[in-house]
């Protein structure tokens, strides 16, 4: 695995993509009671969500990060603004404690196999408030053994909450791991606030 970007060099990232021709896409970073989040698509289409992030400049070094995995070539333009704020109001509402289903959301989604698309459309499908262990999860994709390739696509995932693999836990109801800037301690509180949403 290559070194991991410092604030500056992510701040740098951003803004070279600012200046780069090609695709334009549109940040959002807003703050929501689960800390701030980063909403990053174009045209309405949802390429990439961060949550969790304790201050605004977290948000822009987790989608620097992002960007400095592009080559050059494709790396596109960047924009931040109040982008898609139906979509950023929901998420902001989902925090608050409201049930909420993002499964109308369209997404711009990197090349996956067809195991790893399945097994997110069947995690997209998980209804707030009700959880799936792992071997769960890869039973009903058709792989009974493959719960640790279930683990890999939900690390994998770019838009937490949208594709809700904090849903996704271990057997005997321990919560598994989870890709955000606290890890399983934002995946906790996101269980318990839908458990008491849900009653």
């Amino acid at each position: 695995m290559g070194q991991s970007l410092t604030s500056a060099e992510s701040r740098q990232q951003i803004e070279r993509s600012r200046c780069v021709t090609g695709v334009k896409l549109e940040l959002s970073v807003f703050l929501t009671d689960f800390g701030w989040f980063g909403l990053l698509g174009r045209d309405e289409k949802i390429a990439r969500l961060t949550i969790g992030h304790v201050t605004s400049d977290g948000v822009r070094d987790a989608i620097g990060q992002h960007l400095a995995n592009q080559d050059d070539d494709e790396r596109p333009t960047l924009d931040e603004s109040d982008w898609f704020p139906t979509v950023r109001r929901r998420l902001e509402r989902y925090a608050a404690g409201e049930p909420s289903d993002f499964r109308d959301c369209q997404l711009e989604s990197p090349p996956r196999t067809a195991f790893q698309q399945h097994v997110l459309e069947i995690t997209r499908d998980i209804p707030f408030g009700k959880t799936m262990t792992y071997g769960a999860l890869a039973e009903k994709a058709g792989a009974s053994r493959a719960a640790r390739a279930v683990g890999s696509v939900m690390a994998s995932n770019r838009v937490p909450i949208i594709i809700p693999c904090h849903r996704v836990i271990a057997a005997g109801s321990k919560l598994g791991g989870f890709s955000a800037p606290s890890g399983v301690q934002l995946k906790q509180q996101m269980l318990t606030m839908e458990a008491q949403a849900t009653g």
